[in-house]
């Protein structure tokens, strides 16, 4: 449990995610760039170096805070797991938890996230996509 403040705790979370969502807004424009506009409207370059390299950094974040950080553990995930790459992107988050999940033995658990994340995920953005539409 932290012994900092919520607010200093919801501060390093606020100053990591801004962090990392101009990264990731940087890492679309990059790639657009290095590939050219036809080439990134093919498939979403961007999303899937975002999700890989997240990934790979919530990976080598989790290692590291669970063998050898010291005190400022918890701070340095805030700051750094939950803000910066929560801000660059969502699926680090998602990636860490499955693995928590499947290295647990909770396999029935980790497939039914699996789905729902999808499921959810798909349809609940085709009812506010449909809701919004509905409105043009």
């Amino acid at each position: 449990m932290s012994t900092y403040s919520p607010v200093l705790a919801s501060l390093n979370v606020a100053l990591g995610g801004a962090i990392g969502a101009v990264l990731r807004y940087q890492l679309g424009r990059g790639m657009t760039w290095w590939l050219g506009p036809q080439m990134v409207t093919l498939l979403p370059w961007a999303t899937l170096a975002a999700n890989a390299v997240g990934s790979l950094a919530m990976g080598l974040l989790a290692g590291w805070l669970a063998f050898r950080s010291s005190g400022d553990g918890e701070q340095m995930r805030l700051l750094l797991g939950v803000g910066l790459l929560g801000g660059f992107t969502t699926f680090s988050a998602f990636s860490l938890e499955m693995v928590l999940l499947i290295e647990r033995g909770q396999f029935l658990f980790a497939a039914l996230y699996a789905i729902l994340s999808f499921a959810l995920g798909i349809s609940a953005l085709m009812v506010g996509l449909t809701v919004m539409r509905s409105f043009a």
